[in-house]
C-alpha cells in the first residue's frame, strides 16, 4: 500500500533509486528499517524541516549510517512534517 504527497515521493527499488531528480534530495526516514524519500530542496528552508535535520545531526553528526542524509524519526512524523510544507 502507498500513498503520493504533492511534492514528495518514495524512491523507487533497482538501478533507478540511486537517481535523485535536480532541485531534489534523498533522504532516509524510519527507526528499525529505514524507508528512502525524495524530497524538495525547498524543504531545506523550512523550521519543521530544519528540527529534524537538527535531531539528525545531534544523533549522527556527519556519519549517516545509510550513506545519506538520515533522519532519526518515525516515517509517520516525516510525513505529517512534509505534508504541512506541501499545503502551504
Amino acid at each position: 500500500m502507498g500513498f503520493r504527497l504533492p511534492g514528495m515521493f518514495t524512491a523507487k527499488q533497482g538501478a533507478e533509486a540511486k537517481n535523485v531528480p535536480k532541485g531534489y534530495l534523498a533522504v532516509y526516514v524510519g527507526e528499525a528499517q529505514k524507508k528512502r524519500f525524495v524530497v524538495p530542496i525547498s524543504y531545506l528552508k523550512n523550521p519543521s524541516f530544519q528540527h529534524l535535520l537538527s535531531q539528525a545531526e545531534e544523533m549522527f553528526g556527519f556519519d549517516h549510517p545509510m550513506g545519506g542524509l538520515t533522519i532519526p524519526c518515525t516515517e509517520e512524523a516525516f510525513i505529517d512534517v512534509t505534508s504541512s510544507l506541501n499545503s502551504s
